[in-house]
C-alpha cells in the first residue's frame, strides 16, 4: 500500500472501480445497475474527492469472489484498493459481497463504496442509457 504523508493523505493509491453488469431489461426498474457509465463515473468522482487515481474500471456480473479476474491487478502490484459505487451495485456485481469483503480483508485490500447521490432518471436520460447499451458493437460512441 502507497505511503501516508503528513498530512494523513495516501500517496498514489490506485483504485479499481467495480460496476455491475445489468441486463438492459431492468432498465425501466433500476437505471443506475444499468448504467455502467454513471457507476463509474461516480468511483471516479469519489476516487478524485480522496486524490486518489481509478486505475482499472472493472465490469462484472455475479462473479464470484476468489475469481482471478478480481485479483489479477492486485496481484500485480497495479491496484491498491476497490471501490464500488453502493452496496447494490457490488450485490449485483459479486456472488457474496461479505466473501468479498472477507479475502479484501485476509488481502489487505481495502472495500469503499462511493456513497454519492445517483443520478435522477429521466426518459431522455433512460433512452440515452438504452441506445448506449444496446449499441455497443455498431460503432455507437455515446454520445
Amino acid at each position: 500500500m502507497p505511503d501516508v504523508g503528513g498530512d494523513g493523505v495516501r500517496d498514489d493509491v490506485r483504485v479499481a472501480a467495480i460496476a455491475s453488469l445489468t441486463p438492459l431489461e431492468e432498465l425501466d426498474a433500476d437505471p443506475f445497475l444499468v448504467d455502467t457509465r454513471s457507476q463509474h463515473a461516480m468511483c471516479a468522482r469519489w476516487a478524485a474527492g480522496n486524490g486518489y487515481v481509478v486505475a482499472r474500471e472493472l465490469l462484472f456480473y455475479r462473479l464470484r469472489p476468489d475469481h482471478r479476474g478480481l485479483w489479477a491487478d492486485v496481484d500485480a502490484g497495479l491496484v491498491d484498493l476497490f471501490v464500488a459505487p453502493n452496496e447494490r451495485v457490488l450485490a449485483r456485481a459479486l456472488t457474496s459481497v461479505p466473501e468479498f469483503s472477507a479475502e479484501c480483508e485476509r488481502r489487505g485490500v481495502p472495500l469503499a463504496t462511493a456513497g454519492l447521490d445517483e443520478p435522477a432518471y429521466d426518459a431522455a436520460m433512460k433512452a440515452s442509457v438504452h441506445r448506449r447499451m444496446s449499441m455497443p458493437t455498431a460503432g455507437y460512441d455515446g454520445c
